[in-house]
Parts: structure tokens; sequence; C-alpha cells
């Protein structure tokens, strides 16, 4: 029989020659006209090479079927678990193995495995999820360096959740316009623990500033990601912040002396239970206590719901006027707090807030000019 003499054949045979035969033989099988019996006995070969001592003519088999998607699974499968250099071929090539398999492979494999398959083409939210679940740092860097990898919005989040403290992570993250606004702020938030925990600021600041500074950053970070996000994403991301404590009044202070009036309006539904098109009909023509009821039924105290009466009020001044920004709004309200000493005891720290508002963006508008004056007379 023609196996019986391949088998003979090949116990006497350099690897080199193996290696040849069984890429001939594979290749064979897919392309040539056989008769059944033939076939049948080209495959019994093959499945015997599995067994091949020398890692030549098992790569030179999985080489020669790699791209197939008629070879038996019986054949491709233990290739596919075979040595790292073996397995990648049929890994990366292979349309017989599955969305099953190749999670398989992920959890029970070693992380040159995980990463050949993070790396597959095309490859399927199924597996990218168990990627993000069960991977190391380096899998998931490969995993969202896939292109063609089709990685949910849910993924993403697990990502974020767990490795928002790793730079590589962190930068595949951020380039992702699909990333949801919660995992977003989590990486954020990420980068400024990172910054704060340096061996360089740690040598410049005592444990006092640094904590400062970290709260600090943590603020303008979710300032800034609130200012970026889509409008469907802000009740998800409301809900997280207020699930994390972070809807204080001097965080929806700044949102709202920043002009982010549709986060602030997101926030105030969900800390009052107003529907959004009363909170915005009260916002946009209330008169004062009907502001200050809205704002104090979104458990601002009545000490400071006042201060916020008045950046509403200036905000609606600003709007009407056809104000392009709202950077003088901050300065407003310091003008009205500073010519009565009603109450300010209460409103001090949030009028702090206030202060150091309207001067980052005095800062920030003499930083402009400047490089605008430079950029003139260059």
């Amino acid at each position: 029989m023609i196996i019986q003499a391949f088998i003979r054949w090949a116990e006497t045979a350099k690897a080199g020659d193996r290696a040849k035969a069984a890429n001939a033989l594979g290749r064979a099988w897919l392309q040539s006209e056989m008769e059944p019996h033939e076939r049948d006995a080209a495959l019994m070969a093959m499945t015997w090479l599995l067994d091949d001592p020398s890692p030549k003519v098992r790569l030179a088999l999985a080489e020669a079927i790699a791209d197939s998607p008629e070879m038996p699974r019986n054949l491709v499968l233990p290739l596919a678990s075979d040595q790292h250099e073996i397995a990648a071929q049929i890994i990366i090539r292979s349309p017989v193995l599955t969305d099953a398999d190749l999670v398989d492979l992920v959890a029970g494999s070693d992380q040159v495995i995980r990463m050949l398959v993070a790396s597959r083409p095309n490859l399927s939210v199924a597996v990218a999820a168990a990627i993000a679940e069960i991977g190391e740092p380096v899998e998931v860097a490969v995993l969202l360096d896939n292109d063609s990898a089709s990685i949910s919005r849910s993924t993403l989040r697990r990502i974020a959740a767990r490795f928002s403290d790793v730079a590589d992570i962190r930068v595949r993250l951020d380039e992702r316009c699909e990333l949801p606004a919660d995992s977003r702020h989590m990486i954020a938030l990420g980068l400024s623990e990172a910054l704060t925990a340096s061996p360089l600021v740690r040598g410049v600041m005592d444990s006092r500033r640094i904590e400062r500074v970290r709260q600090e950053a943590g603020e303008i970070a979710t300032i800034a990601v609130a200012e970026e996000i889509s409008t469907g994403d802000l009740p998800s991301f409301v809900e997280h912040l207020r699930g994390q404590g972070r809807l204080t009044p001097a965080f929806l202070m700044q949102a709202l002396c920043g002009g982010n009036m549709d986060f602030f309006v997101a926030a105030i539904v969900s800390l009052s239970g107003v529907s959004e098109r009363r909170v915005l009909s009260i916002l946009s023509d209330g008169r004062f206590h009907a502001i200050r009821a809205l704002i104090e039924a979104a458990g601002l105290q009545r000490q400071i719901s006042e201060v916020f009466v008045e950046a509403v009020l200036s905000w609606r001044s600003l709007r009407k006027a056809g104000a392009s920004d709202t950077r003088s709004l901050a300065q407003r309200i310091m003008d009205r707090f500073r010519k009565s000493n009603v109450g300010e005891a209460a409103h001090g720290e949030l009028l702090e807030i206030v202060e150091r508002f309207e001067i980052a963006q005095k800062r920030m508008t003499a930083r402009a000019f400047a490089s605008f004056m430079a950029v003139s007379a260059a």
C-alpha cells in the first residue's frame, strides 16, 4: 500500500527530505486530482507526520495546509498547539479554526500563543473579548494594534479597567474614537496617578502638595473628557462620575464656568431626578427661585445654591447677548459676590474654585496672545 511504503521510506529518510515530502503531500492533497482511496492514504500519512520528531517536518506540513478551509480538524488542531513557529502558521492563517478553538487557545496556552491569536486577521468580537479578559498587557497591546480585529466598546471598557495604569495601553486606547467616555476618564486618571507617582515629582514635592496636584490633575482630566464626549454618551458618563463620588459642587461649578452646559444639564438631571426637558426649561427661562429649587433638588446645600443660580443667570445673560464663549462667566460671578459680603463665609470654598478658574482662563488667554504675537512677528 502507498501509506505503508511512505512510512517505510520516512523511517530512514533525513529530516530535510521528510519535510519536503510533507509539504508536497499537503499540496497534493489540496491541489491534485486524486482517487478517494489515494486521498485517504495521503491524509493518513499526514496524520502520521504529526508525530514526526523533527519540527521542520511538522512546519513544512503546516505551511502547506494552513490556508485551506478543507483540511480536517484532526490535522489542523494538533498543529495549532504545536511549537510556536509551527502553531503560528495555523493560528494566523487557518480558516478551519473556529472562535471556540481560538478562545480555547487563549485560555489554555502561553503568552506567545495568545499574541498569535491577538494578531490573527479579522479577529471576532468574542475572541477579542477573551484576550482582553485573560491577556497580559503585551497581548492586549497586540490586539489593539490589530486594525482588522473587531473590538466592542465593552471590551475596550474592560481593557481600560484592567490596564489604566499601563502607559502603552493608555496611549493605544486614547487613540480610539469609539472608546467609551467612562473608560477615557479612567485612563486619564491613570495618567494623573502615574505623573504624581513618578520619582521626579516625589523628589521635589511633599506628600500634601503631591496629593493636591493629584486631585487637581484628576479634576482637569475629568473636565477635559466631559468636554469631548458626544451628547449620547453624557448620561452614562455622568452616572460613572456619580458612582465615583466626583459630582461634587466644586466639579459642577468648574463645568458650569467652563461653559459645558450639556454636561451640567445631564448632571442635574441625574442628581435631581427631574426630566431633562424640565431642567432645560428652568435653566433657560426659569426665575431665580425656580433655579434655586432645582439646584437644591440636586442635593446642593442652600448655602452654596446662590452661587450656582448666579452662574446660571450669568450664563443665560451671555448667551442672550450672543457671546461666542463663556470665558467671562467666572469673572461675572466673582464680580457679583465681591460687591456683597452676604454669605461670604459659606460661599468661600466654592468662590475659590471660581477664582482659580478665572485666573487659569486669563493665563490661557495670555499664552494664546503671546503665541499669536510670536507667530506674527516671525
